[in-house]
């Protein structure tokens, strides 16, 4: 059976995390290789500057994990690169991560970035994310429900490939576990930010900064990730790693540079 490695930017213990590799314990062997805290909205880093250490963890369910000390980019690196001596892996999948990642929250996400790792080193990946709830057993039940669509996602996507540097974003709304709508092929839809910077200062009068603001919105555009999870369906977004802005390409050609 075709391994699977999985990854997350909440953090190894994540409940997102823990779920997930039960789901997909039904696809195929399941290693898991994940932050030992929390990377959310890191980016896509790649740790060169400083050694990057690995080692063994338990989960609450008896479950030996891989905690790394570097982000989920890094974390799919050492893995495809055999440092933790599971491989070759055929599939890694991301997730499930505690928040929506839609539309150009992908440049952000530590979730996608992990999945991203994966497929510029030619492995298909899969990111996951879920509507963030405040009410824990509601919370439970929408992981669960996400972490069986990853694992009929990924049973696809082993069993039909995907087309080369392509990824699969996953986005399920809170109201998918009580109410699912079905799953809906989408593109990449319009974030609103609201960020803010709140300026402070130390007990030595030095400031300080944080970016904060009101949680983002969105443009629910028929077709697009946004859209589909305000009408309550599961979005898909086939996300590549192609970033040319293709209607440019002529009007640069017509500056005759």
């Amino acid at each position: 059976m075709a391994r699977i490695l999985v990854t997350n930017d909440d953090g190894v213990f994540s409940r997102g995390i823990q779920a997930l590799a039960r789901a997909l314990d039904a696809v195929g062997p399941v290693t898991v290789l994940a932050p030992e805290r929390n990377w959310s909205a890191a980016g896509h880093p790649k740790t060169m500057h400083k050694p990057l250490r690995i080692k063994e963890v338990t989960w609450p369910d008896g479950r030996v994990v891989h905690a790394c000390s570097g982000a989920p980019s890094d974390c799919v690196a050492l893995g495809l690169l055999g440092a933790v001596d599971h491989g070759p892996f055929e599939l890694v999948v991301s997730g499930i991560n505690q928040g929506y990642n839609l539309g150009t929250d992908v440049i952000y996400s530590g979730t996608v970035a992990g999945a991203m790792e994966a497929i510029i080193n030619g492995v298909a990946a899969i990111a996951i994310s879920v509507a963030w709830l405040d009410d824990d057993e509601v919370f439970e039940e929408l992981l669960a429900h996400a972490a069986q669509i990853g694992a009929r996602l990924a049973g696809r996507v082993l069993d039909d490939g995907l087309p080369q540097q392509a990824l699969l974003n996953v986005n399920v709304p809170a109201s998918s576990a009580t109410d699912f709508q079905g799953i809906e092929v989408t593109r990449l839809g319009r974030r609103i930010y609201r960020d803010v910077v709140v300026a402070r200062e130390d007990p030595w009068g030095r400031p300080y900064y944080w970016i904060g603001g009101q949680v983002p919105t969105g443009i629910p555009e028929d077709g697009s990730d946004v859209g589909a999870v305000e009408r309550g369906r599961v979005s898909v977004t086939p996300v590549g790693v192609d970033l040319t802005c293709y209607p440019c390409l002529d009007v640069l050609r017509s500056w005759e540079l």
